[in-house]
């Protein structure tokens, strides 16, 4: 036991020992340099400056230049507009984060526009470069995305004025009415340099490198509170154009993948007048030759002569495939605006294809329409019918749709309008492009401008016409998927309801197939015919025995049969056409043309049933009929139960019971009153 106890102290003694040893101080007394630097928490500001500085680079600048050319560089401090601005759009103007490439395109497109704008008077302006093209360049490693243009580029001036300064007259007054929430300045947005600052919306750090005709190369650096211009060390590296650097922010690192600017570029920027690139990068096979073995040596016993000779082929190179990543510029915007084009240069399989392109339908559409509209705003459309209806069409009547692309100058700027259509034309499907509206505004903006209201309407009256004018096959086609939503345009409409009513097709008496339409059906009226009949029911084989109709069958007169639940809602709010107006055959009143002496025959003969008439409305059916009169409607049938002329008739009574907001168990007899016809022989 006590050897056991003296091992343990031998043990701890050991180990304090060795304890000791790795706790001593260095006896020299020298301290490391980076004590300290490597723990987190406590690194000094110079090192983060320096991690910083050395985060930001530009191609052929090495970190030591980039800090040369800061500390000589001049130093700006932003208007008071500016950093107003700054949090406007950060915090009001931009929902979205990722419309900045959007911007940043649209000016670069802007840029372009001007070069060759000044090239048609002046050519050599296109000495350094007559390409004129947008290119994009992730650079995941430094964290950055740059986009350049070979656009008219920016002088130093240029730099200072356009990305500095806010040069509009107003814009003081303009920047309160818009933080104190008054939407009636908006249209004062849309200057140069406000979609720029877009940018801060993803970066830390812009840094802008540009050059100008009349000028040198320039670069202008900021950080959202200064900014800084200096002349650039590299010399002309552009030839002419911009080139804008982000810096991006850590959250906003998704910006640098690849599919996210394909899909960004697609979505805003596919119909800009200029090619858009994009540096990408993807697989390819190739050949790799295949080290050479050893020549082999002779085995103990062989000689040279025994080795084998290969023949002359066999000492041919060999080669294997393997995967190499390639880079390359791939353009981006291959389709290009149809609409900006004259409808006659333009072929149908040109139009099916970009409906295609933008709707996803795979289905060719049933018809479009191609117009320019002027006068108060200027703009460019292009409308399209879809071939069948989508199967919740009605499910959710009234819901937000995207059907409708609206661009400014070709830079697409929202699709999630409300009633960009009205509801019942929200199957429509287009493209809208206008010059005359705001381009750096958001979607909530943009939508309460007044113009806005006058593309709508001229929307609708064009698609509209669309329809009217399509062939008789096409049109059956349309109505089978879309006339529910014909007739709902007759009740929200009014202002087209004439429009609207052309439209309609029913079923009719005077053809066992196929529809009419009231413009028909008023070429097919009799001489002196004041009204257009219609029947209400669930069939059309329900219409047509019911005993409401016998007498005008007999007398040859055209009965439209409404078979739809909507349709005598639609004709509750049509109460006339091209001056006739609509009787419903199961209502009182019905008028039958009846001569003089018929009438006079009917008041003798009611007199004489008097008593009978009385006796039915007061005691037999005093619970469910208001009166009791003789008719001259019926043929076969004995009598018949007609609504007021003010009621509700039969059929629309048992929709409003099937509805699902009806009050359970209510009898309609109490509440629409129906009169008892007794046929006379």
């Amino acid at each position: 036991m006590k050897i056991y106890i003296l091992g343990i102290f031998c043990l701890l003694v050991l180990s304090g020992l060795t304890r000791a040893e790795d706790e001593a101080v260095d006896i020299d007394g020298t301290v490391e340099e980076d004590l300290g630097k490597s723990t987190i928490g406590s690194k000094t500001d110079d090192e983060t400056v320096e991690r910083e500085e050395e985060a930001i680079k530009l191609d052929g600048l090495n970190v030591a230049q980039m800090k040369a050319m800061r500390e000589s560089a001049e130093k700006h401090e932003y208007q008071a507009e500016v950093n107003r601005m700054m949090k406007l759009i950060i915090n009001s103007l931009y929902r979205n984060k990722e419309i900045f490439l959007r911007e940043l395109i649209s000016n670069a497109s802007d840029a372009l526009d001007k070069i060759r704008f000044m090239s048609l008077t002046n050519p050599d302006v296109l000495a350094a470069t007559s390409d004129l093209k947008v290119m994009i360049k992730p650079d995941k490693e430094n964290h950055a995305l740059h986009i350049i243009d070979t656009g008219i580029g920016m002088t130093r001036e240029d730099l200072v004025k356009n990305l500095g300064t806010i040069a509009k007259s107003g814009t003081s007054e303009f920047l309160a009415k818009m933080e104190e929430g008054d939407q009636q300045s908006q249209d004062l947005i849309g200057q140069f340099g406000v979609g720029f600052y877009s940018s801060f919306l993803v970066a830390d750090t812009v840094v802008v490198t540009s050059k100008n005709n009349d000028d040198e190369q320039y670069v202008w650096e900021s950080d959202a509170a200064s900014f800084s211009v200096t002349k650039d060390p590299r010399g002309d590296t552009l030839g002419r154009g911009t080139q804008i650097s982000l810096f991006m922010k850590e959250e906003a690192n998704d910006f640098l993948e690849e599919h996210t600017i394909k899909d960004l570029v697609k979505k805003y920027s596919q119909f800009i007048n200029f090619p858009i690139y994009l540096w990408t990068s993807h697989t390819e096979k190739v050949e790799e030759p295949v080290e050479e073995e050893e020549k082999a040596e002779p085995k103990e016993g062989e000689t040279d002569d025994d080795v084998k000779v290969e023949d002359e082929d066999d000492e041919k190179p060999k080669v294997k495939m393997v995967d190499k990543t390639v880079y390359d510029w791939e353009v981006m915007n291959d389709n290009k605006p149809i609409w900006l084009r004259a409808p006659k240069d333009v072929e149908k399989e040109d139009y099916d294809a970009f409906y295609k392109s933008f709707s996803k339908d795979s289905d060719e559409p049933l018809a479009h329409v191609h117009f320019s509209a002027e006068g108060e705003v200027t703009f460019r459309s292009i409308l399209y019918v879809p071939k069948t209806a989508p199967y919740d069409l009605y499910q959710d009547y009234g819901k937000a749709t995207d059907n409708i692309k609206m661009y400014v100058k070709r830079v697409f700027i929202t699709d999630d309008f409300e009633e960009m259509m009205p509801k019942y034309l929200s199957f429509i499907k287009g493209v809208v492009d206008s010059d005359d509206l705001p381009l750096n505004v958001s979607r909530e903006t943009l939508q309460q401008n007044k113009l806005l209201r006058v593309i709508k309407k001229k929307l609708v009256r064009k698609a509209l016409d669309m329809l009217k004018k399509m062939s008789d096959e096409d049109y059956e086609k349309f109505y089978k998927e879309f006339g529910t939503n014909v007739k709902l345009g007759v009740m929200e409409d009014h202002s087209n309801r004439n429009r609207l009513a052309k439209l309609l097709r029913w079923q009719t008496s005077n053809s066992d197939e196929g529809l009419t339409s009231l413009t028909a059906y008023l070429e097919r009226m009799k001489e002196k015919q004041e009204h257009i009949y219609f029947m209400t029911g669930t069939s059309r084989a329900e219409c047509e025995k019911s005993p409401f109709v016998e007498k005008l069958l007999k007398k040859g007169y055209e009965v439209l049969y409404l078979v739809d639940p909507i349709d005598e809602y639609t004709i509750q709010n049509l109460p006339e056409f091209e001056g006739k107006k609509f009787q419903n055959a199961a209502k009182e009143n019905l008028n039958l043309q009846e001569s003089d002496k018929a009438k006079e025959t009917m008041e003798v003969l009611g007199r004489e049933f008097d008593t009978l008439l009385n006796g039915l409305k007061d005691k037999i059916l005093s619970s469910g009929i208001e009166k009791a009169i003789l008719s001259t409607r019926l043929v076969d049938s004995p009598c018949a139960l007609v609504a007021s002329q003010y009621g509700h008739s039969g059929n629309m009574e048992r929709i409003m019971k099937s509805q699902a907001y009806a009050k359970a168990g209510s009898s309609g007899i109490a509440e629409y009153f129906f009169f008892f016809f007794f046929f006379f022989f």
